[in-house]
């Protein structure tokens, strides 16, 4: 007997080990890139790339993993079958994306504006291509529950990614003297030779591939995952679309008033500045990722629980409770937050964290309740969900960007993942009912939200004093957390096995 709470939260700390050291590690970067790229703009440069690389990845798995995942739970005899044709279906996609990267880098090169740097565009499709196309040798390794395999592949990349930056940015780039496009390169080579770790190691899953395709099997799981592709494919829109947008509107917007260079460099600048502040509200979206790659196959193993429901909401709470935590810590101590971005011309940008940090929240709600589409085969919700918030996303951005620049959107980011968990919600208690404790949901994050703008509002000028008060409310509200869920934690113990 034992708590499967208890096995996911074990399998998440093992995954977030990857993922928080790695992330933690990665965002150790940002201080090192800030500091090297004097000016905002070339940072923003490296962030739109990167953005462009998380849209075009989700693209090109088009909800594969999750697909394998579904048949495998539902014909686990039939396992290498159902691997091999997920992994043909993504190879033979990434080949074509990656011949038309290095036949039309030019003329992508100019749409992206980046006219005298095709470069650029082969380097971003050749780290889009390994990633693509490891996806399902890594997901893998999640539904035969080899943590330890899959935590020490990612931290191995990881490393090498951080190893080679330092090299390269503080060994061979001199920003006094080098144009800071080497700078951008050296950047994506470190990334290159960090995602080739991953078909290395597992090099197995491609040797031993027979190109054997069975027609049927593969159109089913197509139609399980193309709603879920359409709604990755949307919720990265939700991602990243906001990078990429700042830049162009910003661009257009300008140019009545400065020269073509000026307004491309002031846009790239504004990228920057919100980029480096967005990285302080992913906190969040790092243990958001640790708990995905448990809960995905975890909530699915779940299904055929009797107690299955019980275990979802227990989740939620557990979820929702350390979530808001991470939000308190941050955006409480953003006064020391903020040197983690050591160059302060872009602290401009700081305002805008307390927003995404709860923009993040209502994601990681939202992601949560997703298994109710997932586990009932109604996907097309799912898409239907994340389609609404791509659109909402793409035309609050183009209304306002030009009026408030990247203040718009970071607020369309809050007001996009709010409507999507609500959505969310009342479509998941209409098919696919799960009993979630609201009272729970709103004590949580009424008492997150009040903490936060009574603190502001008071504003304690002594820093010793505003430290230790911000402090000791983040503690009395763990402590809450703690105590109303620890009252409940025997049920789950008593009535559910492994």
């Amino acid at each position: 007997m034992s708590n499967p709470i208890k096995k996911l939260a074990g399998q998440t700390a093992i995954y977030g080990l990857s993922s928080i050291i790695g992330r933690f590690l990665n965002y150790l970067l940002v201080p090192l890139y800030v500091t090297v790229f004097i000016h905002t703009a070339d940072y923003g440069v490296v962030s739109e790339l990167y953005a462009w690389i998380a849209f075009l990845i989700v693209l090109l798995t088009f909800g594969m993993e999750t697909a394998f995942f579904k048949f495998l739970s539902d014909r686990p005899e039939r396992k290498e079958k159902i691997f091999r044709n997920s992994m043909l279906s993504v190879l033979s996609v990434n080949f074509v994306f990656l011949s038309l990267v290095l036949v039309f880098n030019q003329q992508i090169a100019n749409k992206m504006l980046f006219h005298d740097n095709p470069e650029y565009i082969i380097l971003l499709g050749l780290v889009v291509f390994i990633d693509a196309v490891s996806a399902l040798p890594m997901a893998k390794l999640r539904a035969e529950e080899k943590t330890i395999k899959f935590a020490s592949i990612q931290l191995i990349g990881i490393g090498i990614n951080i190893g080679l930056n330092l090299f390269f940015m503080l060994v061979l780039f001199d920003p006094e003297t080098q144009n800071p496009e080497v700078g951008v390169r050296y950047i994506f080579i470190a990334n290159i030779a960090a995602s080739l770790v991953k078909p290395i190691v597992l090099y197995k899953d491609y040797t031993s591939l027979r190109w054997i395709w069975d027609g049927k099997l593969i159109k089913a799981m197509i139609k399980y995952s193309l709603p879920l592709a359409i709604a990755g494919f949307a919720y990265v829109i939700n991602e990243t679309v906001d990078r990429i947008l700042l830049k162009y509107l910003t661009y257009q917007s300008m140019l009545g008033e400065m020269t073509q260079e000026a307004a491309l460099t002031y846009a790239e600048s504004q990228v920057g500045i919100y980029s480096a502040s967005y990285k302080l509200a992913m906190l969040i979206t790092i243990f958001l990722q640790a708990f995905r790659y448990a809960a995905e196959p975890f909530f699915f193993a779940q299904a055929k629980n009797e107690n299955r429901n019980e275990i979802y909401v227990k989740v939620m709470n557990y979820f929702v409770g350390i979530v808001l935590l991470f939000f308190l810590i941050v955006s409480l101590n953003l006064d020391i937050f903020k040197y983690f971005i050591p160059n302060p011309n872009y602290w401009e940008g700081l305002k805008i964290v307390p927003i995404l940090l709860l923009a993040n929240v209502w994601s990681g709600v939202y992601v949560n309740q997703s298994i109710w589409y997932k586990l009932s085969g109604q996907t097309k919700y799912g898409a239907l969900i994340a389609v609404w918030g791509a659109i909402f996303t793409i035309t609050l951005n183009f209304l306002f960007i030009p009026i408030i620049g990247y203040m718009a959107a970071a607020w369309t980011t809050f007001a996009v993942y709010a409507g999507q968990m609500i959505a969310s919600y009342l479509l998941g208690q209409k098919h696919y009912p799960i009993p979630y404790n609201l009272k729970k949901f709103f004590l949580y994050i009424s008492t997150a939200v009040v903490i936060f703008l009574v603190l502001k509002w008071i504003n304690i000028e002594d820093n010793v004093y505003r430290f230790i008060v911000h402090n000791t409310l983040i503690i009395l509200y763990f402590i809450l957390i703690y105590w109303a869920e620890k009252r409940t934690d025997g049920s789950l113990d008593k009535n559910t096995t492994a």
